[in-house]
């Protein structure tokens, strides 16, 4: 049996003090420190301080919890700091009188936020015979807009950059689902597009019919059969299905409900402005209608 030397015994970590190793796991981020609570016990407990996860919660974490109307419940709950944490990962915050919803990616505790239909722009959104306003108990909204009928279909949210984590690329999507009786936006797409305000901002084309997402999975060629050359149809697999068309289409999310990518943002350090969000169908002239719209989605990009 190999004897260990004094040298050896001194470099061994049950010498560090535990709050000299929880200030250590403070510098990674939530999922190393999780992952390091697993080489030793002298690690879990550091890992399991209030020190640690007070570092990993974002640094305005009160400020946020005070807008909502369940902040007191919250903290009363709340068994430790990691705790905390893990809560506002689980389950969003409603906050802003029911506008809007926080929570915090898991892996690394940056801010995810959603403005609700309410706290969106929505052209003609007050006038019934265009859009309605319902209570849907899939929704984590009091309020969802649905879409009776318009020929100009314009959506707006905006967000100061400032609520967001800085020095992190965000993703937006609105997040919809459609009604039986969705038309008009099959074959028709629209423009989406996200930048700060009063900055050029770079549109795209998208389609909110996830239906029409699947059909182009495919390829339908003519092939001639037969004495007669008879026709047949022909369904070939597409190029690339798997790329989700590269996100012209819906996709579905966890709870439920559909989100399109409206584009990306990264969010400087320091950045004080605005940051728009946008989705339209103005060009068309057509008329069109089928669905109902939660919110708009504002998270870190995913593997970022």
């Amino acid at each position: 049996m190999a004897i260990m030397s004094s040298r050896e015994e001194d470099m061994s970590l049950d010498v560090l003090p535990e709050a000299c190793i929880a200030n250590v796991l403070s510098f990674t981020c939530p999922r190393d420190a999780c992952r390091l609570s697993m080489v030793c016990s002298l690690f879990k407990a550091a890992e399991e301080s209030d020190f640690v996860w007070e570092r990993f919660l974002p640094r305005d974490y009160q400020s946020i919890i005070s807008k909502s109307d369940a902040s007191s419940m919250l903290l009363a709950s709340a068994s430790s700091k990691k705790h905390l944490y893990l809560m506002l990962c689980e389950k969003p915050l409603i906050i802003e009188g029911g506008k809007k919803s926080v929570s915090l990616e898991k892996k690394s505790g940056k801010k995810c936020y959603m403005l609700s239909a309410r706290d969106l722009i929505i052209v003609w959104g007050d006038t019934p015979t265009y859009w309605k306003w319902n209570s849907d108990p899939s929704s984590r909204f009091g309020e969802v807009a649905e879409l009776i009928s318009v020929c100009w279909l314009e959506i707006r949210g905006k967000i100061n950059a400032t609520m967001l984590s800085p020095a992190t690329l965000y993703t937006a999507y609105l997040v919809f689902r459609p009604t039986r009786g969705l038309y008009g936006l099959d074959y028709q797409p629209v423009e989406v597009g996200v930048g700060l305000v009063g900055s050029e901002c770079g549109m795209r084309n998208v389609y909110l019919d996830s239906e029409r997402g699947r059909r182009q999975q495919y390829h339908f060629v003519s092939r001639r059969i037969g004495l007669f050359n008879r026709c047949r149809i022909v369904g070939m697999p597409a190029s690339e299905p798997a790329r989700e068309n590269n996100g012209q289409y819906p996709k579905k999310r966890g709870d439920g409900w559909l989100e399109i990518e409206l584009g990306e943002f990264f969010c400087k350090e320091g950045e004080d402005r605005e940051l728009e969000m946008s989705v339209q169908e103005v060009k068309g002239g057509d008329w069109k209608g089928g669905l109902i719209v939660e919110g708009i989605e504002i998270r870190p990009k995913e593997g970022k």
